[in-house]
């Protein structure tokens, strides 16, 4: 007996394989699909990771040399303008947002007071220069009247001396004729006696005895005469004596020539310092007036206006702030591991917030030499408290090859890419 004998429903199946219901065709189909499932799960994760390493890939070597931040923003300078000199405001030639020109007058202030201090400044110059002129004058008059004055002094001590020593001689012939005029005296009072004696006999007439009267009164007359000459002689001599201290003062006076000179000159000197001083007086009163009037120092737009007319103004308060439109850059904060390939002159790609979808050009100019955070107005001090180490950010100067024309602000945000080797 054959297989096919025993199991007659093996045998017509097996006749008719093909010939299946529609029920037993649908389980057969879910069948094979369950079965083909696992199979395309792997395939599409294959492809997934596939793709995703080929854009990482892409990405990596994209930025592959670059650093990059958006931690930048545009720097420039601020010009902060205030007045040289304290007063009151008496125009203002600008508005906020104005653009101006370097040397535009922007404040004009109140210049009657500078002008009255500065006329007295020339007054006292003038009077200065005539306080000059005179010292000079007298600094010549001096020169040329000491050696003459020396000379002058040594000339009258001598004839003083002279005059003692006339006066001596003089006193010394005095005393001779009082010595003669006391032998006349005598020679005349014993011819008188004589005479009187003879009178008396009647041997001589009375003219005679007159005569001789007369010659002996002479002769005390010439007794007195001389003795008076001898006192006034004495008194000539004294008054020579006198004559000689003070010829001697004034030679002593005329030797204090050089001492003259040099205080004529210390006085030149003295009036030269007092006319510098009122010069510069002067030029400072210039000055002052000349800042009355306050001009852009640069060009630029005017920023925080703080000013207006009849104002009390002073050096310590700005007035407002220029802006240089022309003259900025880009500060980038990069962290401290993303600086160790960055050097001056390498080129980065710029892109202002302001100005979305434009790319700028542009170049490293320097490097900071701290962190931020060491230039801050209180440093951290990590030895103190607990130590939470923190990424430093390292500020990086960045030059603009060109803006395209653009305005760039100080303070607009802006982001940065830096190629590095």
């Amino acid at each position: 007996m054959n297989a096919s004998s025993q199991n007659p429903q093996t045998a017509t199946a097996e006749a008719t394989p093909l010939e299946t219901t529609p029920t037993s065709q649908s389980a057969a189909v879910s069948t094979a699909s369950t079965k083909q499932a696992p199979k395309k799960a792997p395939r599409v994760l294959m492809g997934l990771l596939g793709t995703a390493l080929v854009i990482g890939t892409g990405v990596w070597f994209y930025n592959r040399g670059k650093e990059s931040t958006d931690d930048a923003q545009i720097e420039g300078h601020v010009v902060t303008v205030s007045v040289r000199i304290p007063g009151q405001v008496k125009k203002v030639l600008v508005e906020e947002n104005q653009l101006v020109n370097a040397g535009d007058v922007i404040v004009e202030m109140d210049l009657e007071e500078l002008k009255a201090r500065l006329n007295v400044a020339r007054a006292e110059r003038s009077a200065a220069e005539a306080s000059l002129a005179l010292a000079q004058a007298q600094l010549t008059l001096t020169e040329r009247t000491a050696n003459a004055g020396i000379r002058q002094a040594r000339g009258a001590v001598s004839q003083a001396a002279y005059g003692v020593t006339s006066s001596k001689a003089q006193l010394e012939q005095v005393q001779a004729d009082i010595d003669a005029a006391l032998s006349r005296r005598q020679l005349a009072a014993k011819e008188l006696s004589r005479i009187k004696d003879l009178f008396a006999q009647g041997s001589v007439s009375q003219a005679e005895l007159d005569a001789r009267q007369a010659v002996a009164e002479q002769s005390n007359a010439a007794l007195e005469l001389a003795k008076a000459r001898y006192e006034s002689s004495r008194a000539s001599i004294s008054g020579n004596y006198g004559g000689v201290e003070q010829a001697q003062g004034r030679l002593v006076a005329a030797l204090s020539a050089p001492q003259q000179v040099q205080a004529a000159e210390a006085q030149v000197q003295l009036s030269q310092a007092r006319l510098d001083q009122s010069r510069a007086a002067e030029r400072l009163a210039e000055l002052n007036l000349s800042y009355g009037v306050v001009r852009a120092p640069v060009a630029g737009v005017v920023s925080r206006k703080n000013v207006e007319p009849g104002n009390l103004v002073a050096p310590e308060r700005p007035i407002l702030a220029l802006v240089p439109l022309d003259d900025v850059w880009v500060v980038a904060n990069f962290k401290e591991d993303q600086i160790g390939g960055m050097r001056s002159g390498q080129a980065v790609t710029i892109q202002v917030d302001g100005y979305s979808g434009i790319e700028l050009s542009g170049h490293v100019e320097s490097i900071a030499a701290g962190t931020g955070a060491r230039f801050a107005l209180l440093p951290p001090d990590n030895a103190t408290g607990n130590f939470v180490k923190v990424v430093q950010r390292v500020p990086v100067r960045i030059r603009f090859d060109a803006n395209k024309g653009l305005i760039l602000r100080p303070g607009m945000s802006a982001a940065v890419t830096v190629r590095v080797p």
